[in-house]
């Protein structure tokens, strides 16, 4: 059954970065980069593809909307200082297919819901796109982006739905992931390209 922190993680795994001008992140360019998100999302879940085509779909949003960087060393959190240059090549690799396929296949129950932008602020050195979510047969509810260009381009590198976030949530996995595998970085790796 599809619920609010569902649609929260699964979002959140589809998200973004489309490349802007050279010119500085503003409101504008964070609630374009929201709106180019969403709508590539609804041309993916409203494609009638397969499960399959739709995780690979997914995955490319994902990896256009997102700072996965910033997202995956997050996710690894303190383990990563003890992690190889190869490690984390692989972990990075190995959490997006992760992220697309742990949530991708709940987004043909968004079918007929839509997110719409409600309102842009600066938050420090980021932007906070606030959107409001409709899904069938639920009440309205809040999302909100954090947008940031730290990487060069515009990306998502984080959000939250009433109070559950991205970020928070995939570190607790991680490291949960690590703990059943008492701290072998390998071994998670393995596991999270099977996990979904």
């Amino acid at each position: 059954m599809l619920n609010r922190r569902t649609f929260c993680l699964g979002l959140g795994s589809a998200m973004l970065a489309a490349p802007t001008a050279a010119l500085a992140l503003n409101e504008a360019s964070a609630s374009k980069l929201i709106d180019s998100l969403i709508t590539d999302i609804n041309k993916a879940i409203g494609s009638g593809k397969s499960e399959a085509a739709l995780f690979r779909d997914f995955e490319k949003i994902f990896k256009r909307y997102s700072d996965t960087s910033y997202i995956a060393a997050y996710a690894m959190g303190a383990d990563g200082r003890r992690a190889t240059s190869a490690q984390k090549k692989a972990f990075s690799k190995a959490f997006q297919g992760y992220m697309s396929r742990k949530y991708g296949s709940r987004f043909r129950e968004f079918i007929g819901g839509r997110l719409e932008v409600t309102g842009v602020k600066k938050v420090k050195k980021w932007y906070e796109v606030s959107t409001v979510a409709y899904l069938q047969g639920q009440s309205p509810f809040e999302v909100t982006f954090q947008v940031s260009d730290r990487s060069g381009k515009d990306l998502f590198f984080n959000m939250y739905i009433e109070g559950v976030n991205l970020l928070l949530t995939e570190r607790t996995e991680i490291g949960a992931m690590l703990d059943r595998r008492g701290g072998d970085i390998d071994a998670m790796i393995a596991d999270l390209k099977k996990t979904s």
